[in-house]
């Protein structure tokens, strides 16, 4: 039986926060809303964890999952990002962009892509994810909420609880934050690709 918080989307109550937080640092996999949709969240590194996350959603080896920062410098810690990439992800974070980038030693071995070493990484903009990244002091591993043969992700905290709370170790209940995927752009080649087109605008990084 999971736990279910509700906290405050604008407002984040510092002791929910800090309940959330330990269970993650228990080894606790999570519901978690971000600025697109919710999403399935855990330590970084715990390969159990992970493990729980690739079982629900059915996902293969070769699944890029995506790690949220709090910022652009420690978002620089886990991805290689040079000069021209550096000024424009800059411009885009926090905001609705995954990037994927070559990861650094930083990032542990079962979150990269196994042969290409890469990484998603992305900055929400979301007050209930900032917090949870501030008290954790680390980034979260993360993947969309989207259950096997769907198309959208989960938006209803009841519903997220209803189908998955036997499942999971924590739903956050933060309000209805949207079911819109986040834009992932590749940024390992010297011409950034569209991979998915979700609710961020990439017009100005495309070209």
């Amino acid at each position: 039986m999971s736990q279910f918080l509700q906290i405050h989307p604008e407002n984040p109550q510092a002791r929910l926060i800090n309940q959330a937080v330990e269970i993650l640092r228990k080894g606790g996999v999570g519901v978690i809303p971000t600025d697109c949709s919710y999403a399935l969240a855990c330590r970084i590194g715990d390969k159990k964890a992970t493990e729980v996350i690739q079982r629900l959603r059915q996902l293969g080896p070769k699944h890029n999952f995506t790690l949220l920062c709090r910022d652009f410098s420690e978002l620089a810690t886990f991805a290689k990002v040079d000069n021209s990439q550096y000024r424009l992800l800059k411009a885009h974070t926090p905001g609705a962009f995954t990037f994927i980038l070559p990861a650094t030693r930083e990032v542990p071995r079962l979150l990269m892509h196994p042969k290409k070493r890469t990484i998603g990484i992305r900055v929400p903009d979301n007050a209930i994810a900032m917090a949870l990244l501030d008290a954790m002091n680390e980034p979260l591993m993360t993947s969309s909420l989207i259950m096997p043969g769907d198309d959208m992700p989960l938006s209803d905290p009841y519903d997220i609880r209803q189908t998955l709370e036997n499942q999971l170790d924590l739903i956050i209940d933060g309000g209805y934050c949207g079911f819109e995927a986040t834009t992932v752009i590749d940024m390992t080649e010297e011409v950034p690709e569209l991979v998915r087109q979700g609710v961020g605008d990439a017009s100005d990084i495309l070209g």
